[in-house]
């Protein structure tokens, strides 16, 4: 198996995630198994999960060699992102692969060379009658001009065999698309030029083939910024929330379609565009392995993708693999989701001098965090406050923006983006403005203008003079303790520390006004549910879950991945709680990051994703009745909590 190597932007975490749950997969199944990966920070490169690790750099001259000793009877390239899926076709272009007798299994290389290569798949779509963008495949700046004379600006510009979008843009003129092509061709061989789909929405669609041709799709994500930004730069919702269930239909359709035509096995991931008011639309991408929407869509479902799609690879049908989360369904079974998911990305640009702040189709974040709430107000207020960057929420009593920049600031898409739409919704802006200025779609604008109103009425109170109905509506969208404390009129400022928000948290229990805990059942109560994915909620009246006798300890992870705090708080995590269950201990972990191992099925008894606030970790250690709480091993996130919970 090849690993994806160093963590770079686009490639993180979700590899050593998908990485080990393979690993896992073919130990189940007796296979010794080769693992190909430098990242000494990784789980997957651990001593107790491949029977050889090569700490080697994943391309040809290295993996060779790896193969004219091991001698393997395959390779998996789905599990290592873009890396390990160039270094296979590089493998099988010299002649390596068949010199040495080993089969790429899963998703043959035909298909990758088909979803890699933007000409070739674009003829793939033409021919099987699936609408895709207007575009023509280069490979000079002459034929680029050329084509978006031919197409007419603007353009949008995708670079072949790329990572993270690298390399691609919007280009508005001739000036644009020159340093835009010059940039990407210098790093690949092809480009494509197509049409730019100005305000229509992306959809996703997660879908998961055997080999016998049976087909499901896992999961439909919806992004809340338009098309033209990259899907890891835009807040992302599970499942989608403004399709119709025609559009729904319609595009899970095609999707299987396509799939079956191309001849995936395994996991893929399709990326659509979609007219905001007609079913017209278009195939983007497919990207023929796990990938960061990947591991999104398996915490987010409760389905194991990475696992499962290890033992198709196999050569197991769907019927054949148990899900081993819910324990009583086969991996046939597609999830249903009874609750909000929502995936925000993390920047780090104000870490870097004369770096530009914008967001467009060239991956910039470095993480992302995960929320799950029971309405997307609540969940998105979560993933606010997951991102560690100071905010309480989606809405602050303070003033951030003035109103001459709220403009700018709405029509160009930056990090600030979501808070400044709070912020002019405050100002008595109508959804019908921001929508213009975003091509944001009105059902999310209206969502957000909910939440905004909420925080203007608790502004008219103090806090003993809050009501138990506006108390309970402020929670269930998502208000947190620190930002009610923040938000009710006081005569005097708000203290430093944890004092304000404590006060709060006093009257909202004297109010019995309590959070509850499910499950990610991903049969949405179909079966009874089996999972230790969980999540806190004031929407709802009864927990699905009681403390068990022993009480457990609690671990909390490291958040999101940012510079400076990384995969090696995962590794941390993860040898801490298999330590304290090694020493008998009952263990719960806390963390929002998707794309980590910390946050598998499988790392502990019970997982929370839930935020690494205060108010939180009070909440769960009470829930749970926790003996105990090890903040040591999630880097700094978790050791600012040392002292208040102390």
């Amino acid at each position: 198996m090849l690993g994806s190597g160093a963590l770079k932007i686009g490639e993180a975490g979700e590899f050593d995630y998908s990485g080990s749950q393979a690993i896992k997969a073919l130990k189940e199944e007796g296979i010794t198994t080769i693992l190909v990966n430098p990242n000494i920070a990784t789980i997957q490169t651990s001593e107790n999960l491949a029977d050889e690790v090569y700490f080697l750099p994943v391309n040809v001259e290295f993996v060779e060699r790896v193969i004219e000793r091991e001698k393997p009877d395959g390779l998996l390239l789905s599990f290592g992102g873009q890396t390990a899926l160039n270094c296979g076709v590089e493998l099988d272009q010299e002649g390596i692969l068949e010199r040495h007798g080993v089969q790429v299994l899963g998703t043959p290389l035909e298909t990758i060379r088909t979803t890699e290569d933007r000409h070739l798949f674009a003829e793939v779509l033409r021919s099987i009658d699936l609408d895709t963008p207007r575009s023509f495949a280069c490979e000079d700046l002459e034929n680029a001009l050329i084509a978006a004379e031919e197409i007419s600006y603007p353009v949008m510009v995708r670079a072949a065999y790329a990572l993270g979008g690298k390399g691609s843009g919007i280009a508005r003129d001739r000036q644009e698309l020159t340093a835009l092509a010059s940039t990407a061709l210098a790093n690949t061989p092809q480009i494509l030029v197509e049409e730019y789909l100005e305000g229509w929405k992306e959809i996703e669609y997660e879908v998961v083939r055997d080999s016998q041709d049976n087909c499901i799709t896992v999961c439909n994500m919806e992004n809340i910024d338009a098309l033209g930004i990259h899907t890891g730069e835009s807040i992302v919702v599970a499942p989608s929330q403004t399709l119709s269930d025609h559009d729904y239909h319609h595009l899970r359709s095609i999707s299987i379609r396509l799939i079956r035509h191309l001849g995936v096995v395994g996991e893929c991931n399709v990326q659509f565009a979609l007219h905001p008011t007609s079913d017209e639309y278009r195939i983007i991408e497919v990207n023929a392995r796990l990938s960061r929407s990947s591991a999104l869509a398996s915490k987010a479902t409760g389905y194991p993708l990475a696992f499962v799609a290890a033992k198709l690879a196999l050569g197991y049908c769907l019927v054949d693999v148990p899900n081993s989360i819910t324990r009583v369904t086969a991996s046939c079974f597609e999830p249903a989701l009874d609750y909000c998911v929502i995936k925000m990305p993390r920047w780090d640009l104000k870490k870097f001098r004369r770096v530009s702040n914008l967001l467009g189709s060239e991956m910039k974040s470095v993480g992302e965090v995960m929320s799950i709430g029971r309405s997307f107000p609540e969940a998105l207020q979560k993933a606010c406050r997951m991102l560690g960057v100071g905010a309480h929420g989606l809405v602050s009593s303070r003033k951030h923006f003035e109103e001459g920049e709220l403009e700018q600031l709405l029509s160009v898409p930056t990090e600030e983006r979501i808070f400044a739409i709070g912020e002019a919704f405050k100002h008595n802006w109508s959804v019908e403005k921001i929508h213009q200025l975003t091509h944001i779609t009105s059902w999310f604008l209206a969502r957000v203008r909910e939440t905004v109103q909420c925080q203007l009425q608790i502004e008219q109170f103090g806090l003993d003079e809050l009501s138990p109905d506006l108390f309970r509506r402020a929670k269930e969208l998502g208000f947190s303790d620190n930002q009610i404390s923040r938000s009710v009129r006081r005569s005097d400022p708000i203290p430093p520390g944890y004092g304000a928000s404590l006060e709060v948290r006093d009257r909202r229990e004297s109010l019995g006004i309590r959070p509850v805990v499910k499950q990610i059942d991903t049969l949405a109560a179909e079966y009874p549910a089996q999972t230790n994915f969980l999540y806190l909620t004031y929407n709802g009246t009864e927990s699905d879950v009681t403390p068990e006798e022993q009480s457990p300890v609690v671990v909390l992870g490291g958040g999101a991945y940012r510079i400076g705090s990384s995969v090696e708080f995962d590794w941390c995590a993860v040898n801490a709680v298999q330590s304290l269950a090694r020493a008998g201990h009952r263990t719960v972990m806390i963390n929002y990051n998707p794309e980590t191992v910390s946050t598998d099925y499988d790392s502990c008894d019970r997982l929370y994703f839930e935020e690494l606030s205060l108010e939180r970790v009070l909440d769960i250690v009470e829930l749970e009745r926790a003996q105990g709480v090890v903040i040591s091993v999630g880097g700094q996130i978790p050791n600012q909590l040392a002292v208040p919970l102390g």
